[in-house]
């Protein structure tokens, strides 16, 4: 396999998007789309990022530009190995699916 001598993989922007950019107050030159929806949301709070949880339980994510700034692909890259544990505990019985269990 070639090496990779690029890091184009780590950044898309969709600027034709209609909630481009989706923060209030990003950047919309350095705004990245990639990770539109935070694969990191399931971790709670171990995630790493900017939120607040809703009087409903909800995670607010809104305020948070991690996955959409400069490092973000990095930092989710860095947490994956956790949401794959957490993925296998809940598969082997070891942790509820949803708080309401």
């Amino acid at each position: 396999m070639d090496e990779i001598k690029t890091t184009n993989y780590k950044h898309f922007s969709h600027k034709n998007c209609e909630y481009y950019p989706c923060h209030k107050g990003a950047d919309p030159e350095t705004f990245n789309c990639l990770f539109c929806y935070c694969p990191l949301y399931a971790l709670g709070p171990n995630c790493g990022g900017h939120f607040r949880y809703l009087e409903s339980g909800v995670k607010d994510c809104s305020h948070c530009m991690i996955p959409h700034g400069p490092g973000g692909f990095d930092h989710i890259m860095d947490k994956m190995p956790l949401l794959i544990e957490q993925v296998r505990r809940k598969k082997a019985g070891e942790e509820k699916t949803s708080p309401a269990e």
